[in-house]
């Protein structure tokens, strides 16, 4: 009988993966929160959005350990791995620039001093999250008849394609950005996932491969070779003036400040445009990743996961977080760790207790962010090659084209980012002018038109591949109608673009006042066409010979 442990080594390994993921999230909040008017020091965000934040991750983890360690006790299993958990990285990004942002901005010019501006942003925030909340808690109920009806390489190339470019190249840069911090973590990082090696005394490689980067990003700069070789060297004064501002700020409930805002719905319906394809989104995501845990080997019960993760994202909102949070990609990378479920308990008891004390910046400035990343970027890779091990060989094709998608969103991304500091024409005007621009050959308008929804377009033109490899055309032009669907409602491929901030545009809303408009109307009739030609080719071939059968395993 496997022994029932609540604590393996390898759950270092993964904390240390886990952890990192998170306070880059938590980071980017503060970085972020700075442009609404919410400093790092602002009373909403050391007393409201962190200890928010810290009751969504903490509920989250401890049920994913705990339903974990319930799957190993009933399999009688001892190697069950915890689905990740943490702060929705996309949903962030999106509810800041396109509801927290506009709505300070929107109160500026209205004539709100700033700290009164400050809590505006904070409130749509806190609407948004709620909104998210809602649509993943109501959308548990029916994922798991969705799931039944998807083949697994629709779902699996959709977190391969996000593994590729969020993931894997995001950390790859980063890591040769400042190799002298990075590449001696990666290294240790190969030796042991790849090479299986055991360190002495059995220390795990994770850990080691943050104290590594750490103490070569202390040492080394300024000491050893010069800051131009090594990079930057790290200050510990930078680190004793972030201990100052430490503090204990306990959660406090956010109901009163979010019934406000309900109670004046002419200032939010218009964000209805944000909130519900992001919320969306979101649950198709969590619906993927549990779809990649099972093919990993743990499978989960959909519902209850899918709700609680629901229920993480209303718990930030009602007390004082506005950013959703969200089960994460990559278990199965989790789970090559030798990870089990210790790892999750220990991600939400540190995140928690660094935003109750308002600790963030004193890890930020005491541990190189590039020290932990080689562990996440191993985490994209194999998520990317359980894409393909996981799904029948036949279906290989239909992985590769469900890619596509999700690179064209981080291309879209690094693109607009340039663009922003870049100082001159913006991406709205370089495309007003000329719909047809490419850059190094690359079509500008093709690239952010496949990046809008990616999500939902990486899943259907996944599964359409796979269901015409199985000749299964009238599964296939169901799909196609899907997708049309979606494009029409703007769900998918529409766009308007303001400056250089790209946003959804739903079908029946109007473009912001100046915004470059296009609506996925020819692309969704392109989807009807496929409708219709798979249609016809499945009436043309109803009496040919039963099509080939693959089971969700390969």
């Amino acid at each position: 009988m496997p022994r029932d442990l609540l604590f393996v080594k390898r759950d270092l390994d993964g904390f240390f993966g886990l952890f990192v993921d998170n306070l880059v999230q938590l980071l980017l909040i503060v970085s972020l929160c700075a442009l609404a008017g919410i400093s790092a020091d602002h009373p909403l965000l050391v007393e409201a959005i962190l200890p928010g934040a810290a009751v969504s991750i903490l509920l989250g983890n401890l049920y994913y350990a705990w339903q974990a360690r319930r799957l190993a006790r009933r399999e009688g299993r001892d190697d069950v791995t915890a689905l990740p958990y943490g702060i929705n990285t996309p949903s962030l990004i999106v509810y800041f620039f396109f509801v927290m942002k506009p709505a300070f901005d929107g109160a500026v010019k209205n004539g709100l001093d700033a700290e009164a501006a400050a809590r505006v942003a904070w409130q749509m925030g806190l609407l948004a999250c709620l909104g998210s909340g809602l649509i993943e808690f109501g959308g548990a109920f029916v994922a798991e008849w969705v799931r039944r009806r998807t083949p697994r390489a629709a779902l699996l190339s959709t977190l391969a394609g996000i593994a590729i470019g969020f993931i894997s190249m995001t950390f790859a840069l980063q890591v040769f950005q400042r190799p002298l911090v990075g590449m001696l973590p990666l290294a240790v990082i190969l030796v042991t996932y790849f090479a299986r090696a055991r360190f002495p005394f059995g220390l795990p490689g994770g850990m080691l491969a943050v104290l590594a980067g750490t103490l070569v990003a202390w040492t080394v700069p300024g000491t050893l070779l010069s800051e131009r070789i090594a990079g930057p060297a790290m200050d510990a004064d930078a680190v004793s003036a972030a201990w100052q501002q430490s503090g204990w700020y306990l959660p406090q409930f956010a109901g009163g400040a979010l019934w406000e805002v309900l109670r004046q719905p002419a200032e939010w319906l218009g964000y209805l445009s944000v909130i519900v394809p992001m919320g969306l989104f979101n649950l198709i995501g969590s619906l993927q990743n549990i779809e990649s845990a099972e093919a990993a080997g743990d499978r989960f019960d959909t519902r209850s996961s899918l709700a609680v993760n629901g229920v993480g994202t209303i718990a930030a909102a009602l007390f004082g977080s506005c950013f959703p949070t969200t089960i994460y990609i990559g278990h199965p990378g989790w789970k090559g760790l030798g990870a089990r479920s210790a790892y999750s308990t220990m991600n939400g008891l540190v995140i928690t207790a660094i935003c109750l004390t308002g600790t963030v910046g004193v890890i930020s400035r005491a541990v190189p962010i590039e020290a932990g990343v080689a562990i996440v970027l191993w985490i994209g890779i194999i998520i990317t090659a359980q894409a393909f091990q996981a799904t029948p060989r036949e279906h290989a094709p239909a992985v590769a084209i469900g890619l596509f998608p999700a690179i064209a969103a981080w291309g879209a991304t690094v693109m607009l980012g340039a663009f922003f500091v870049s100082g001159g024409a913006t991406a709205q005007q370089v495309l007003a002018t000329d719909l047809a621009k490419e850059v190094n050959g690359f079509l500008i308008h093709g690239m952010i038109v496949l990046e809008r929804g990616y999500i939902f377009t990486c899943m259907i033109l996944a599964a359409i591949t796979a269901c015409l490899i199985d000749r299964k055309f009238f599964a296939a032009a169901i799909w196609s109608a899907v997708a049309a669907a979606l494009a029409l409602a703007g769900l998918t491929h529409a766009y308007q673009l303001q400056g250089n901030l790209l946003d959804f545009l739903l079908a029946g809303s109007d473009p912001a006042a100046g915004a470059l408009a296009f609506r996925g109307t020819g692309i969704a009739i392109g989807y009807a066409l496929f409708a219709a030609l798979f249609t016809a080719f499945g009436c043309f071939h109803r009496q040919t010979e039963p099509a080939p059968r693959h089971t969700r395993e390969p």
